[in-house]
């Protein structure tokens, strides 16, 4: 029996048990569920249950606040004020019930036509059945104004949930850039939406102290404003001088802090602070000078800093009594477990000559300044577990020894997490290949200023905070993981939304859904609701996810293969090689396109007849060196080998994320190589493609010059560029072009010459994608 048939009969059941008179309800379908995270056990039965005015919700006394927000829900789409009661009626009711059996943040949701039961043993498995019931009602649920015409009804489920782990966290840098008090708490909302309940709060950063401390007033008022130089690069930013007014920034008052905390405690987050230490804290230094090793003065740096070198001075008795009194403020605000200390990227130049750290390093029996930072992190622990909580930090604090009760927080990669956890420390894995959401998740030519790398969505939802080097033992000190937003180059909240959602989703499902319950497909249709919510919330999330790519493949003949796809499967993609308009009657894509001269094309994602996501369109330059033979004479990096040796010959161009497959690199050598066009050829320009990113260590080349020869021995110089060495701050892609008349030849000799050593030392990378022959 087909599906349609199958609707109906049940269409037909339901209408004669619900009685003529009774508006009929609607049929579900599995696909008509979209819950995100995926539920461990889902079962789903005939029927449903409408809520209406009259629907009550009953609840002990003690739990009573966690069904405020649904109430509110209803109260502004539906205009209803939905009651609460301590004792059930006969029907039509919604109530929580206290099971000791089921573990914490545990929740059983079994729905019938006459009431919606909630089981858990305390308030966080009410409130994610809760968060489950609303993802179970129409969207509409989640708009603020009156909806008309809509059936609040969800289907008869029975579901059987618990998270994978319990720590399920989002970090916000608002040092960086600084966000709102309401921000912070709308963050907070779709945190508990997707059941995460860690909120990590970046608080101290060089850019900006956000936090009030009474003791020490000067670290908000001075530390937290930099001179606003936001109309330049990040990392091009002059350091301002002494007594520049600063009005860039802000702060939350003590009164803030706990607003936000109680907050978070109503939705089921814990809002876990940091505060730098040793490095990263110039805001406090700039308020307090005394606090470093040469005690300078100097500004709240307007941009990027590297490295950091002015850092707390671990000499001196006094800067322990300040970062102990700054703590103790802190630890009041926040009752979380944890306090993040940070501990990372710390430049310890000045720690080798400075007096008070080389007698500390002789008083305490210290090897090295590696030595000493654990020494200052050891301390600082100390403190911290005298008052009852956990410290945790990035992974440098394994530097020079970790300290006993710590807990490591495992950033670069997942070495920081397997050398914790091997020790026997708990750990929180947040590496920056999953997790780092300031990292673009599409094509860099069409998003945001980002600060590089790549991280769509399907790559997000891959992330397991366990990985297979770990033995069962170790696996047990995984708390779990965390997706972190820096904010160098996400100035608003709009942006800020837009670099996290709906990556957080992924993040989510990563940390809740066991391992075996996960799967792209049902995944990208269960997060393509979501979407439908955020457009009713008005949430900026990125649409990238549906953004087209191509790959390319020569083929025997010399013609081009052209795989056309988006992150979805199944996308509805469709296309023109003609240049013309794309419409939702323009060709369908369904299988590789072959193109043997130049073409462009345009392609984009439709979903019900509507275009969605970015328009791709891309000019493919079948040129005379298309997938002729090329012989390197020096050849590229192993870590960047682009098509190999079809690389400078596939005519696809690279883009500004180098890690894209097209960029072949070479680290501190030149490049040379010779294509053979097989016969003699009618040649009048050569085009070298070229990438800059002088923050990842990448250059232009400073020359490049074009040979010709008919027989493969002797070859003749047509053409050079010279291009010296510029500062550039921006990540830019560059075409040098060699017209060389008309001129006939078989073989092409091309020679770009790398820059050797940067102004910053060490080598240059330079990046070639294409070499164009017409």
């Amino acid at each position: 029996m087909n599906k349609a048939v199958v609707g109906s009969v049940l269409l037909f059941l339901l209408f004669v048990a619900f009685g003529c008179t009774e508006k009929s309800k609607t049929v579900f379908s599995q696909e008509d569920i979209h819950i995100v995270p995926q539920p461990n056990d889902l079962k789903l039965n005939q029927g449903a249950f409408e809520f209406t005015p009259d629907t009550k919700f009953v609840v002990d006394g003690k739990y009573a606040e966690v069904v405020n927000f649904l109430r509110e829900k209803f109260n502004r789409s539906a205009n209803w004020e939905l009651e609460v009661v301590t004792a059930a009626p006969a029907n039509n009711f919604v109530e929580l019930v206290v099971d000791t059996s089921l573990k914490e943040e545990a929740y059983v949701l079994e729905v019938s036509r006459e009431k919606v039961t909630i089981k858990a043993k305390g308030y966080s498995g009410f409130l994610y059945g809760l968060e489950t019931v609303r993802q179970l009602l129409p969207v509409s649920i989640e708009s603020n104004t009156l909806v008309d015409a809509v059936d609040w009804v969800i289907p008869n489920v029975d579901v059987s949930d618990a998270p994978r782990f319990k720590w399920r966290g989002f970090m916000m840098d608002v040092s960086r850039h600084f966000f709102g008090k309401d921000y912070i708490m709308a963050t907070i909302d779709q945190l508990a939406l997707l059941k995460m309940n860690t909120l990590h709060l970046h608080l101290v950063d060089d850019q900006g102290w956000r936090i009030e401390i009474k003791k020490y007033p000067k670290l908000t008022q001075v530390g937290g404003f930099r001179v606003d130089q936001e109309e330049k690069p990040w990392n091009a930013r002059p350091t301002p001088e002494l007594g520049t007014k600063a009005t860039l920034g802000g702060f939350y008052t003590q009164e803030d802090i706990k607003e936000i905390v109680a907050y978070a405690s109503s939705k089921g987050v814990n809002v876990v602070p940091e505060i730098e230490m040793p490095a990263h804290v110039m805001s406090a230094i700039a308020a307090y000078p005394e606090l470093s090793c040469f005690q300078h003065q100097i500004m709240v740096p307007s941009g990027g800093v590297w490295p950091i070198t002015e850092i707390y001075c671990p000499g001196k008795e006094s800067t322990f009594a300040f970062l102990e009194n700054v703590l103790l403020e802190v630890m009041e605000l926040f009752p979380s477990q944890y306090i993040h200390i940070g501990g990372d990227e710390a430049t310890k130049t000045n720690w080798k000559v400075c007096a008070d750290c080389k007698k500390r390093v002789r008083d305490e029996g210290l090897a090295n300044v590696e030595e000493l930072q654990s020494y200052f992190i050891k301390r600082m622990e100390r403190f911290v577990s005298s008052k009852g909580r956990t410290l945790i930090g990035w992974d440098e604090i394994l530097e020079g020894g970790l300290a006993p009760g710590a807990t490591v927080m495992s950033w670069r990669g997942v070495k920081g997490g397997l050398e914790a956890s091997e020790a026997g420390h708990d750990v929180v894995m947040s590496p920056t290949s999953h997790c780092y959401f300031d990292y673009y998740q599409g094509d860099q030519n069409l998003e945001p200023l980002a600060w590089g790398g790549n991280l769509p969505l399907s790559k997000v939802y891959k992330f397991d905070p366990v990985v297979e080097e770990m033995t069962p033992e170790q696996a047990k000190h995984v708390l779990g993981g965390q997706a972190n937003l820096w904010t160098e180059y996400v100035p608003t909240e709009a942006q800020a939304q837009y670099m996290t959602y709906p990556r957080l989703a992924a993040l989510a499902e990563a940390v809740w859904s066991e391992k075996e319950d996960k799967e792209w497909l049902d995944f990208s249709r269960r997060v393509s609701s979501l979407f439908e919510r955020y457009n009713v919330l008005g949430i900026n999330y990125a649409k990238s996810v549906y953004q087209v790519s191509m790959e390319a493949t020569v083929l025997e003949s010399g013609a081009i293969s052209l795989v056309l796809e988006s992150e979805f499967p199944d996308s509805d993609i469709r296309f023109t090689l003609d240049g013309s308009p794309l419409t939702a009657t323009s060709e369908q894509y369904s299988s590789p396109l072959t193109i043997d001269k130049t073409t462009t094309i345009k392609a984009q994602v439709f979903k019900e007849g509507e275009p969605i996501g970015d328009l791709f369109e891309k000019t493919i330059t079948y040129h005379k060196a298309a997938g002729k033979p090329v012989t390197y004479i020096n050849r590229y990096h192993d870590s960047y080998q682009g098509a190999k040796d079809l690389g400078m010959v596939n005519v696809m161009r690279g883009s500004k994320n180098f890690h894209d497959g097209q960029w072949q690199g070479w680290l501190g050598d030149d490049m040379e190589l010779i294509i053979d066009l097989e016969n003699p050829t009618e040649i009048k320009t050569v085009t070298i493609g070229s990438l800059e990113n002088q923050g990842s260590g990448i250059y232009f080349p400073v020359g490049v010059e074009v040979f010709l020869s008919d027989d493969g021995n002797t070859y003749k110089s047509v053409g050079a560029i010279n291009r010296p060495y510029a500062v550039n701050s921006s990540s830019e892609l560059k075409d040098f072009v060699l017209e060389i008349g008309q001129q006939s030849a078989r073989y092409v000799k091309v020679i770009a010459r790398n820059l050797g050593t940067p102004p910053t030392g060490g080598g240059s990378w330079m990046f070639i994608d294409e070499v164009v022959v017409e």
